[in-house]
């Protein structure tokens, strides 16, 4: 009664690592049946550590493709995160370093921007959540800038598109500063 499936063992096996503890935002994918093993994952090395996040392909496929491409690209090495609200959100992903800047995929002379992607199961119900930011009152406007929630928002739920969940690194979030830099990321799938 209560113990580990049968064929499991609740020991750990030689050089096996122990399960990192479930982020709110797992806990709640998991309630919703949501195990996310097929979604892709994104590696973030900060200069506070290492952000690994998990992509939502399912509730927002076009912003997914697109973060991906820019990831795969290398468009974020190197780039700042230029916005802290302690108690809201996170920002970076602008090539300006200042919010203004916008991605302007190569052999273009214009921005791509993204239509704004929403789904009952991708909520700012958390902190972690990974949301593509936009400009004002343009809601199909979100171009490589992205944003961490620092705790739950709902008042942003249906304005911006939620295409991923901090899985590990959510301390390293937390200790973000302005003008902190995304050394590499990397994707997996």
């Amino acid at each position: 009664m209560g113990g580990p499936p049968q064929g499991s063992s609740a020991f750990l096996q030689p050089g096996q690592q122990p399960p990192a503890p479930a982020t709110p935002l797992q806990k709640q994918l998991a309630a919703q049946g949501q195990t996310g093993q097929t979604d892709p994952v994104v590696t973030l090395q900060t200069n506070k550590g290492t952000i690994v996040m998990r992509l939502f392909r399912q509730h927002a496929p076009i912003t997914v493709q697109a973060f991906l491409q820019m990831v795969r690209s290398g468009f974020y090495n190197g780039l700042t995160f230029h916005r802290v609200e302690p108690g809201f959100v996170v920002q970076g992903g602008c090539p300006n370093g200042n919010g203004t800047g916008d991605y302007i995929p190569s052999g273009q002379t214009v921005p791509r921007y993204l239509p704004l992607e929403t789904s009952p199961y991708a909520r700012h119900n958390a902190a972690g959540v990974v949301a593509m930011a936009r400009k004002p009152n343009n809601r199909d406007s979100s171009s490589c800038q992205f944003y961490i929630t620092l705790g739950p928002k709902q008042q942003l739920d249906n304005q911006y598109t939620v295409f991923g969940g901090v899985i590990q690194g959510i301390d390293v979030v937390q200790r973000i500063a302005i003008g902190d830099r995304i050394l590499a990321m990397t994707a997996s799938e």
